[in-house]
């Protein structure tokens, strides 16, 4: 008897539960969290994954340092590995739901992540026009870190992010389409003593309290950039938040100033309920776009979808360079 090939042994020895072990370990980056999540023991989901990569003949990923259960990152078999197992157990639960007594139509679902900066603008305007053409779509939106989001893509628990280009060990199995260009802005309340002022001065500005984006986010590094760039630095006492509610209520009770992406206020610019400060802010524009699992057919909401944020780009786009 001839032996066998690695891909045969491969295939003749994967399991569901090796996929599912895979799965859900990109997805909670943590072994024992992903053995929770499946409700097996730390032991148990080790060798599990131990099992797997023993069948794929390669280590599939890279555990943290001895005595943490973290995982650095999925190799690129891994990464391979993963696409083909999501695939595989999206099949499986469409065939289970089908399956299911008095099923009937099964109602379509898209999950998307977004940038705080165009969830509430861009996403918001192709979301209330896909419930126009898809009225019984169920829609599920989530906001975060660029990083977060992407993390949550390659692991299928997104079917599409408004964000940014990543480094390349995020970027592996995904793509990335250009929609548009997103500068930074200042921001303050209407009737802050800044306001209307033409010649204004990036000093006049740092004596106002700041409120900036966390650390590690795109919009921070611009606002760290811009500074350096004209001899300042970000002071220590300054306010730093993710979350545009917050930064929103600082401004509108204080004389603070929001170095932020633009699109996080394109509605409030426009209506007037902020003022965008006369400071130039150049060398700030960052690409924002539509990032997609590679080789992954989208379902017809998640086409749709992407349409209508490819056809809204430019219009957003317009506002948030403009001084409104």
């Amino acid at each position: 008897m001839q032996p066998l090939l690695a891909s045969e042994r491969f295939a003749r020895g994967v399991q569901l539960r090796h996929l599912r072990c895979l799965v859900a370990v990109a997805q909670e980056r943590h072994l024992a969290r992903a053995a929770e999540r499946l409700a097996l023991s730390q032991p148990a989901m080790s060798k599990t994954l131990a099992e797997l990569e023993a069948l794929a003949g390669t280590r599939l990923v890279e555990r943290g340092e001895a005595g943490r259960r973290g995982i650095q990152r999925f190799t690129v078999a891994g990464e391979q590995l993963l696409a083909h197992a999501l695939r595989v157990l999206e099949a499986v639960d469409a065939g289970a739901q089908a399956l299911r007594p008095g099923a009937g139509e099964r109602i379509e679902r898209v999950r998307i992540g977004a940038l705080p900066s165009v969830a509430p603008t861009l996403l918001v305007d192709a979301l209330l026009a896909l419930r126009q053409r898809m009225p019984a779509l169920q829609a599920e939106v989530r906001t975060g870190a660029n990083a977060a989001l992407c993390d949550a893509l390659r692991a299928g628990e997104l079917d599409l992010v408004c964000g940014r280009m990543s480094d390349p060990q995020r970027m592996a199995g995904l793509s990335f389409e250009f929609l548009c260009a997103e500068p930074l802005a200042m921001v303050v309340r209407p009737g802050h003593p800044l306001a209307g002022t033409a010649a204004l001065s990036m000093q006049e500005v740092m004596a106002c309290p700041l409120v900036v984006y966390s650390e590690g986010t795109v919009p921070r590094h611009h606002t760290e950039s811009l500074l350096s760039g004209l001899g300042l630095r970000l002071p220590a006492d300054h306010t730093q938040t993710l979350d545009l509610s917050v930064a929103r209520a600082l401004l509108l009770r204080s004389d603070a100033v929001w170095f932020t992406a633009a699109g996080a206020a394109r509605d409030e610019l426009r209506a007037g309920t902020l003022v965008r400060l006369n400071v130039a802010t150049p060398g700030t524009e960052e690409p924002v776009g539509l990032l997609l699992r590679s080789g992954v057919e989208l379902s017809a909401a998640q086409r749709t979808l992407a349409a209508l944020l490819r056809e809204g780009a430019s219009a957003h786009a317009a506002a948030l360079f403009s001084r409104g």
